[in-house]
């Protein structure tokens, strides 16, 4: 805690190349994280900062040191629970994991309940739960930060790791050409968000029926002041040309199993496989969420061949994250919850 190579006092002591000077107080301290949108363009800059500053070996203190912190998942976890659970310790936390056969949102006790228990327990919560609902549920209850590590509406952690990879492969974000192919999901909805604030060129290339909800385009519009750049199409030539990023996704998402064989149909002409990416040129770079369909929505040559940084992208996972607690639980900032992100409280 008394290092005095806090990441908002990096002015004062040397460090590696990519640590930024602070300008100003980082903002994000004692805040919710529901959505992507919930940031500001700048705050967003901030996290990829720190993130690339923790990256090439920057010390970011013990700002969880003596904090516990809930980790809820009611869907399976691999890179989420890892990722997240080594970032609390780097941090000097504590992760207490709780599954849904153990907690039992909506069942034994509402969500509401849950949310005042654990908050009389522990510092903060990283929920991954079924309905965007019930994450909104336990944040207006908690006192503590609630971060959202996946709903069926949106994914902000992923976008935040993504955004990472899309600014190390091409030194920045405003104006990258990025052509998301797939369903209009939560990975989706949080790459527009995203793409709005950032001045990222955005298209999406999905067959009819499976298009962005037209309240997320509207809400991406009010995000980019009317200067978004968000590009829903359904021929694949369209959305490929010029790309720089190809990034896609599972046809089906956990708890879409009984629409599985529709979607392999709906979809099959959208695989990413050699083909397809002849469409983008030859510089460009392949991203896949995980987990992957290989086979599916990818081909093995593709995921595997020279052009992927899937890998790069999950490992990002881990770095965008602990950056995002570090600024969150920074405690040389002052707490109170005021300004917490994404809901307005009584």
């Amino acid at each position: 805690m008394s290092d005095p190579r806090h990441f908002w006092a990096l002015e004062r002591s040397p460090e590696p190349p990519a640590v930024r000077t602070w300008g100003r107080m980082p903002t994000l301290t004692g805040r919710d994280l529901i959505s992507i949108a919930d940031l500001s363009a700048a705050e967003i800059g901030d996290v990829l900062d720190l993130a690339t500053a923790l990256k090439a070996g920057a010390d970011s203190g013990q700002p969880l040191a003596g904090r516990n912190l809930a980790m809820i998942f009611q869907r399976p976890s691999n890179r989420t629970r890892v990722s997240m659970e080594v970032a609390i310790r780097h941090l000097g936390g504590h992760p207490i994991p709780l599954f849904n056969a153990e907690i039992q949102i909506g069942e034994r006790e509402s969500t509401a309940d849950i949310s005042r228990i654990l908050d009389r327990y522990v510092d903060g919560i990283v929920a991954r739960l079924v309905f965007h609902r019930d994450l909104i549920a336990l944040a207006q209850a908690a006192r503590g930060p609630v971060i959202n590590a996946m709903t069926d509406v949106e994914h902000p952690c992923q976008i935040l790791a993504d955004c990472l990879t899309v600014r190390e492969l091409l030194g920045g974000l405003e104006g990258a050409r990025i052509c998301y192919v797939g369903d209009g999901n939560n990975v989706c909805t949080s790459w527009i968000y995203a793409a709005a604030l950032l001045g990222i060129d955005l298209r999406i290339v999905g067959p009819p029926g499976y298009e962005p909800p037209p309240h997320v385009l509207e809400t991406a519009a009010e995000l980019g002041a009317g200067h978004a750049r968000i590009h829903p199409t359904q021929v694949p030539a369209e959305g490929l040309e010029g790309a720089q990023i190809i990034y896609t996704d599972v046809w089906t998402s956990m708890g879409q199993e009984a629409e599985q064989q529709r979607r392999r149909t709906d979809f099959a002409h959208l695989q990413v496989n050699d083909s397809l990416l002849g469409l983008a040129g030859p510089g460009a770079r392949v991203m896949h969420c995980l987990p992957a369909h290989r086979g599916e929505e990818i081909t093995d040559s593709v995921l595997d061949g020279p052009q992927s940084v899937v890998f790069d992208q999950a490992e990002n996972r881990l770095w965008a994250q602990q950056a995002l607690l570090a600024l969150i639980f920074a405690p040389d900032l002052v707490h109170g919850g005021a300004g917490r992100i994404g809901l307005s409280r009584p």
